[in-house]
């Protein structure tokens, strides 16, 4: 089976990895595993670094950043074992690091190729290779373990100057093909007014509650919903960890009508064991739509890694953020 996709804006980019590479990934990922057991090991961490810098072929070529102005492309045809890998935990906290580790490490392997993986200190312990499916109390909220309702589009960690340039989303199971939803800021339509209103650094936008005490957080400063990349417009949008209707009539008409554009021009892609999106996280929001989360083990299991591309700047008045205090933690200390 193919990847779904629901979409009037421009075809979606999907490669596929042949068997040479898919038994390569596999066999770096068990024999990294078995020899180092754990990501906890700094020798883990500079043998993926190494493997990945050396990688070359065919996977180099597929393991790249979108080429096209969607934003996003598939990559089909990853390893998983869903038998080993278990029953989608109950949260995040609940995964068998040890079942998980040949995938995770596959997955990083795949991010070392395109930049620097990272993970947040403050958000799932620091982990660099993110778990996200539905538990059980949060179905109605907006993070990613809710599942009830609409997760509404948005940057992933919009609120921090070092969110990732790309990241990673990696399906273990989806039996129900929950989709994700994509909306790439290149297919809207706005106004040389409404541009110019958010480019304007007006209102901040605040952490969500998985990254912990609300009052350590510090003070807000306002950014630009819009900014300038050498080769296009990019965002940084997320809606409901954004004082918007505190902004200025102009700027909440501009804002709503962004909205209303990235609904207008949205997709659904729905990710299938083995595929891996890789998401430019400056161009495109992403979301998901509801779905019925059963938290008998059957659920949608995604993994997720977030990417620093140093060669990719964005605006120098991000450098005065102060992040909230959020840290990020690279997957080796060295630079690519």
């Amino acid at each position: 089976m193919s990847s779904a996709v629901d979409s009037t804006v421009r075809p979606l980019e999907i490669r596929t990895l042949g068997p040479r590479s898919r038994t390569l990934l596999h066999e770096l990922g068990t024999t990294l595993a078995a020899a180092y057991g754990s990501l906890s090991n700094p020798r883990c961490r500079q043998a993926i670094s190494a493997f990945a810098a050396n990688m070359d072929g065919e996977l180099r070529e597929k393991i790249r950043p979108p080429a096209t102005d969607s934003g996003i492309c598939v990559v089909r045809g990853l390893f998983v074992d869903e038998r080993s890998l278990g029953r989608t935990p109950p949260i995040w906290s609940a995964v068998d690091e040890a079942a998980s580790l040949p995938t995770d490490l596959q997955m990083l392997l795949l991010g070392s190729m395109i930049g620097r993986p990272f993970g947040w200190r403050g958000q799932q312990e620091g982990r660099l290779v993110n778990n996200v499916m539905p538990a059980r109390g949060y179905e109605n909220v907006q993070t990613g373990a809710s599942s009830s309702l609409l997760l509404s589009p948005h940057t992933e960690d919009a609120f921090h100057p070092h969110r990732s340039h790309v990241f990673l989303l990696s399906c273990i199971r989806n039996v129900d093909a929950v989709a994700t939803t994509i909306s790439s800021v290149r297919d809207v339509e706005l106004s040389t007014a409404d541009r110019a209103t958010l480019l304007r650094p007006t209102i901040p936008i605040m952490p969500d509650l998985t990254y912990g005490d609300m009052e350590r957080w510090g003070p807000a400063g306002p950014i630009p919903t819009l900014w300038e990349r050498s080769d296009g417009l990019c965002l940084r949008y997320d809606p409901d960890f954004t004082p918007w209707t505190e902004a200025d009539p102009e700027y909440q008409a501009a804002y709503r009508r962004l909205s209303q554009e990235l609904e207008r021009v949205g997709r659904r892609v729905v990710l299938e064991p083995g595929d891996v999106a890789i998401v430019d996280n400056d161009v495109v929001v992403h979301g998901r739509v509801p779905f019925t989360a059963r938290f008998d083990g059957t659920d949608r299991w995604l993994k997720r890694v977030n990417i620093a591309m140093p060669d990719r700047p964005r605006p120098v008045t991000e450098l005065d953020e102060n992040g909230y205090g959020q840290q990020v933690e690279y997957l080796c200390l060295e630079s690519k």
